[in-house]
């Protein structure tokens, strides 16, 4: 059979035979595992229960950070003063002074480090419209609906408690997959171990992330503790092509988040294999084109069809194009035209995948235009008629 996919047969083509697996069995109140190279939610507990996030909401703030490192306003060079609000906060601290100037690249390692809420707090300051954290919360609200964080609110940039301040475990996995994808190159600090800052605090200079050391693939992202938030990580683990996203949120101690944390990466890579459908680039199917100089355009998914699937049971796989409506010429190279929904057995989630154009398509000329109007003519009175 071809590996191209015909538009009348790609709704219910059955890819290959796979299998069926149990969820993860947590004790975490809130859970969310997310298979990054299929963007598909493998396991989810109260996924979208707004929930205390603590320090894993440092995330957000350290999202925007990135993007104002990646646009201009801010460089890893420059120095930051350091407020009487910043200092203020309790808790996880980089023990900053007043009259201190700190690279944003020593305040980044403080966040994702040390989880410095005073850190945070003059991150927030040096980006806020109005020079206060409050304002950079309202940024961070706005910035959240755009990312698609619908049960995000916050009241501060580091996660002290509040009772406005809220996330989803859904949420948190969305931003964590957000920060690996669209920052690869700051991604790096969450691998990091310790961060002696000026040696002020010795003993607190070690990443609280459990997992970082034990040599299974782990390489972020950021803890999270309150009273009444529990014990929580967003963390994520990647083996050669494969990543796994994880939050686990809720959970009693830093001993039992330790060991739900490595128990969960080890159930990901141990009961799930990556199967690939479609190589990247690979041309999935042919799709017409109204009004084209050619009738059809080749579709691809840039960057492969790749599921996890896992290793026990049976079942099968199956793919379905869903299309825009009147796809009409002229069509530019990369246009995105619809995607490939793929459905895994016993994986409520389905992976979706967007299938672009592989070239321009010019409109076509008069002859084409008029030999699609007849056509057209044909089906509205010769067809319906014969019904």
């Amino acid at each position: 059979m071809s590996r191209i996919l015909s538009f009348l047969s790609v709704l219910a083509y059955v890819i290959f035979s796979t299998v069926s697996a149990s969820a993860f069995q947590s004790a975490a109140k809130s859970v969310v595992v997310l298979d990054a190279l299929s963007d598909t939610i493998l396991v989810e507990k109260n996924a979208d229960t707004p929930i205390p996030p603590a320090s894993m909401s440092k995330l957000m703030t350290l999202y925007m950070v990135f993007e104002a490192l990646k646009s201009g306003r801010l460089s890893l060079q420059d120095r930051l003063p350091v407020s009487k609000e910043a200092i203020a906060y309790r808790g996880s601290t980089m023990f900053l002074e007043l009259s201190d100037r700190v690279s944003v690249e020593d305040l980044i390692r403080g966040v994702v480090v040390l989880s410095g809420n005073d850190a945070s707090a003059v991150l927030a300051e040096a980006l806020s419209p109005d020079g206060t954290e409050a304002g950079f919360a309202a940024q961070m609200n706005a910035r959240a609906r755009e990312l698609g964080l619908d049960s995000s609110n916050f009241a501060n940039s580091n996660g002290w408690p509040h009772p406005l301040h809220r996330m989803s475990a859904r949420d948190l996995a969305i931003l964590a997959a957000r920060l690996i994808s669209d920052f690869p190159i700051y991604y790096r600090y969450f691998a990091e171990t310790e961060f002696d800052f000026e040696g002020r605090a010795p003993g607190n200079r070690f990443n609280r992330n459990p997992l970082l050391k034990l040599n299974i693939g782990v390489d972020g992202l950021k803890t999270g503790y309150t009273r009444e938030a529990g014990y929580g990580l967003t963390g994520s683990a990647k083996r050669d092509k494969r990543r796994v996203i994880f939050v686990l949120a809720g959970l009693s101690s830093a001993e039992e988040r330790a060991r739900e944390s490595e128990k969960l990466v080890n159930w990901y890579f141990l009961q799930f294999a990556t199967r690939t459908l479609f190589e990247d680039d690979e041309v999935i199917l042919e799709v017409p084109v109204f009004m084209g100089s050619k009738s059809t355009v080749s579709a691809i998914s840039p960057r492969g069809v790749h599921v996890s699937v896992p290793l026990t049971g049976r079942g099968e796989i199956t793919a379905e194009a869903v299309l825009y409506n009147g796809i009409e010429a002229p069509i530019s190279k990369g246009q995105i035209l619809g995607e490939l929904l793929v459905k895994v057995p016993s994986i409520s989630d389905l992976s979706r995948f967007p299938l672009q154009a592989t070239e321009d398509i010019e409109r076509g000329g008069i002859g084409t235009r008029i030999w699609t109007a007849a056509k057209l003519l044909f089906q509205k009175y010769v067809l319906d008629a014969l019904k």
